[in-house]
């Protein structure tokens, strides 16, 4: 077995839901946790794709691609990339950002847009490098209960 991968999320089981509720614990600091029921939608949805980086038998680092068709166009976001903090700085993250562009590639093609917090410079430096360019303007958040 290789000893890093990239797989796509296909079955919601409970050690996957552990790794990734691992994982989304390092992305934010109110620590979201996902459960099999939102897992399961994920998996099943068409417009939506999972993927897990494995290191050495370990969830190293994750990526969510999704994807809408707009009247100008197909859109593709990228979403919660996060990364181990035991494996950053190994390209981890710029290799999740990769195979998202090879699966926009695969699909069709269109825009792949992402949003990243100013004060993850790290991470704004991985996406520059990847060539994604900087747009002026405005993010806006609604939540609708």
């Amino acid at each position: 077995m290789l000893s890093s991968y990239i797989i796509e999320v296909k079955e919601a089981t409970p050690q996957l839901i552990q790794e990734v509720n691992n994982l989304l614990a390092q992305l934010s600091t109110r620590k979201p946790q996902i459960d099999v029921t939102i897992l399961q939608q994920i998996i099943d949805s068409p417009d939506t794709h999972l993927y897990i980086y494995y290191k050495e038998g370990k969830a190293a680092g994750m990526l969510t691609l999704a994807s809408y068709l707009a009247p100008t166009g197909r859109k593709w976001w990228i979403e919660d990339v996060v990364v181990d903090e035991r494996y950053r700085g190994c390209g981890i993250g710029q290799a999740l950002v990769e195979n998202a562009a090879l699966e926009v590639h695969n699909h069709g093609g269109g825009s792949l847009l992402l949003t990243s917090r100013p004060s993850r410079e790290a991470a704004n430096r991985l996406y520059q490098r990847a060539g994604f360019e900087k747009r002026e303007t405005n993010v806006y958040k609604k939540t609708v209960e």
